[in-house]
């Protein structure tokens, strides 16, 4: 991608450099080259294994669970779905004896290493829940993500509704 990407910019660049009549072809190639330039800050991170817990008619709150993998160091900042009214992302960890989970601003993504969030761990909290999700139910996430230069993406994910039951959380304290 990178010598396509040389071959590229240094073909538009010597078109215009040599003083060639800027025809159509040269920025085209140098409108191409500008783009892929930018393809590597615009990396997309990957989202494998996402899943949300079911529900009982009722039951307000569940959390979302996924594994995240960026290419570049990067954070993800924010996560909304049209089946809940908030979403946050949560951490959960032992503090003095006690399991205790509170909100995060955001989960690091460090560059080419997996983030886990699940049960017990970090998590998103799909809160005020607009109905019940049924094991087999799809349930649309909107991931926001940051890189190092502040500049966001967002990823659509789909995640499966499993069975309530599915891996119990510990118990837990705000």
């Amino acid at each position: 991608m990178h010598r396509f990407v040389q071959s590229l910019r240094g073909a538009a660049v010597s078109s215009i450099a040599i003083g060639a009549p800027q025809t159509h072809r040269a920025r085209q190639l140098l409108v191409a080259a500008m783009m892929a330039m930018t393809l590597p800050a615009a990396a997309q991170v990957a989202v494998t294994d996402a899943w949300v817990r079911g529900t009982v008619p009722g039951q307000k709150v569940t959390g979302a669970f996924m594994q995240l993998k960026s290419p570049t160091d990067a954070a993800l900042v924010a996560v909304t779905s049209p089946v809940a009214k908030l979403a946050e992302i949560h951490e959960m960890k032992q503090d003095a004896g006690v399991m205790r989970m509170r909100a995060v601003d955001k989960v690091a993504l460090p560059a080419g290493k997996s983030v886990e969030f699940k049960p017990g761990g970090y998590h998103v909290m799909l809160m005020d829940v607009t109905g019940p999700l049924k094991e087999g139910d799809t349930v649309p996430l909107t991931l926001t993500v940051e890189d190092r230069a502040g500049k966001k993406q967002t990823l659509e994910v789909k995640a499966r509704v499993k069975a309530l039951t599915a891996a119990d959380l510990p118990a837990h304290k705000h």
